[in-house]
């Protein structure tokens, strides 16, 4: 590989730290590129060229923009309105039936922590 490995992620400590942090203990360079709704809409998905967003084959980098996307949704369900290239990512990502059989109800995909359980799980940590 020539060059610094680019990674697309968003300006902030998230799901991205423990890789951050494996390729710098591995002593990789990465050149960082952060995104908005905006770009992966554009620059990632539109100029990407392929069905996933590493290469031909799910990865880990698919599954993780596609809860990003479930989690912002469960906060704001229009969020993907102006952006339908995520819309169809979520679309085929969702359909894959791995990954389908995973977002129906009564699998082991947790719902969001009801409000009133935040304090207990705040307390667990503090």
């Amino acid at each position: 590989m020539s060059g610094k490995p680019k990674l697309h992620y968003f300006n902030g400590r998230g799901r991205m730290e423990p890789i951050r942090w494996l390729l710098a203990a591995a002593g990789v360079e990465v050149c960082l590129c952060f995104l908005i709704l905006r770009v992966w809409d554009k620059h990632v998905l539109k100029d990407h060229g392929q069905d996933f967003l590493v290469g031909n084959q799910l990865s880990r980098a698919d599954v993780q923009l596609l809860d990003t996307i479930l989690m912002a949704e469960e906060f704001r369900p229009d969020i993907l309105a102006k952006f339908p290239l995520l819309q169809r990512f979520k679309a085929r990502i969702s359909n894959i039936p791995t990954i389908k059989k995973f977002l129906q109800p009564g699998s082991q995909r947790k719902p969001p922590t009801p409000e009133e359980d935040i304090p207990k799980v705040l307390a667990i940590f503090y």
